[in-house]
């Protein structure tokens, strides 16, 4: 009875040792403070690393006009528009220049807004030759979209992003307004833009060619193994394959903003066609990925190649968008060639 006594007596003067304030006791609440804060920034990661929805082009540009006609680009100019946004409004906003958690942990979808940015930019720097008549406000606002797209210092990426929002929702105000002369009716300006897509589009194969173990599946496909970059470390392959998936995304978004404006021009080359089945296979390309990770399996193994299965679709939308280019810059070749005869 006595040796029960004295144990009891050591156990309570423990534990009350171990409540003194010089011995620790915010521990515990410092401890369920730390596994809520990790419970939350983990759950937040899995939501905003969730690809954000399409948009409809039509229901686009009844939002962000009051009503009226407006000239030849108002689509593409608020389908731009809307694409940019997409980056700031989406659930965490943009993340890619994040230095604290959850976004600084996070890499698939700082990857797919880099994608995004890289169409967002192309296209923002080609508008200019689009445009028939004053293009001040768009070089404005391709001005702005250069840049570290990981900058946070002032004046931070989503600082210019807002900033270049505002450059085509004033530039949306002067296509409405009458006698503006908006985008070119000869789809001028449309081929040099086809060209850069191309060339992202082909970097963006060969990288992704890159994350591929099996060389001779590749070689099928016809990509030249040779000319290939080195083999994408296995840490960075979901980051190469969500960022092809953010370019996919945006051009897919951006192709039917401009077939909307272009359509008269791409039926009178007799590319419409051509031009649907690229968003066909771009749209393809954003079929959801039933995997929890990215895959870079081989052959009829287990696991599937999801590397190899968006190289294979951006191939196919390079290809498609150079003849799209090729049939687009013949007329304005020839109008160039018979320029000078008309003139003598």
């Amino acid at each position: 009875m006595g040796l029960t006594k004295k144990t009891t007596i050591r156990r309570r003067s423990k534990d009350e040792v171990l409540e003194r304030p010089q011995y620790g006791w915010i521990w515990k609440p410092l401890l369920v403070l730390l596994v809520l804060y990790l419970v939350v920034t983990v759950a937040l990661g899995i939501w905003w690393s969730r690809t954000p929805a399409g948009f409809d082009v039509e229901q686009t540009v009844a939002e962000q006009r009051s009503g009226g006609t407006a000239a030849r680009g108002a689509v593409t100019v608020a389908g731009l528009r809307t694409t940019l946004a997409t980056l700031v409004d989406k659930p965490g906003g943009y993340l890619r220049n994040d230095i604290a958690p959850p976004g600084l942990w996070l890499d698939n979808m700082p990857a797919w807004e880099y994608g995004v940015l890289r169409q967002a930019r192309a296209l923002m720097a080609a508008m200019p030759a689009l445009a028939d008549g004053s293009a001040e406000t768009l070089e404005a606002a391709a001005t702005r979209l250069r840049g570290d797209g990981r900058d946070w210092l002032y004046p931070s990426t989503e600082h210019r992003i807002s900033q270049a929002l505002d450059d085509l929702d004033a530039y949306l105000v002067q296509l409405g307004e009458p006698g503006h002369a908006g985008f070119g009716d000869a789809g001028q300006g449309l081929a040099p833009w086809l060209s850069q897509v191309a060339e992202e589009l082909d970097e963006m194969g060969g990288r992704l060619s890159a994350s591929v173990g099996d060389k001779e599946r590749l070689a099928e496909l016809g990509v030249p193994v040779a000319s290939l970059p080195e083999s994408t470390p296995w840490y960075r392959v979901d980051n190469i394959f969500f960022e092809a998936r953010g370019q996919a995304w945006a051009l897919r978004h951006l192709l039917a903003s401009v077939r909307r404006d272009q359509a008269d021009v791409l039926e009178a080359a007799g590319l419409a066609e051509r031009w649907d089945a690229l968003a066909v296979e771009l749209e393809r390309s954003q079929r959801r990925l039933w995997s929890p990770v990215v895959l870079n399996g081989s052959g009829f193994g287990i696991f599937a190649n999801h590397s190899l299965v968006m190289a294979s679709h951006v191939l196919r939308a390079r290809d498609l968008v150079r003849e799209l280019a090729e049939g687009l810059a013949a007329p304005e070749e020839e109008a160039e060639a018979e320029g000078p005869s008309h003139e003598g």
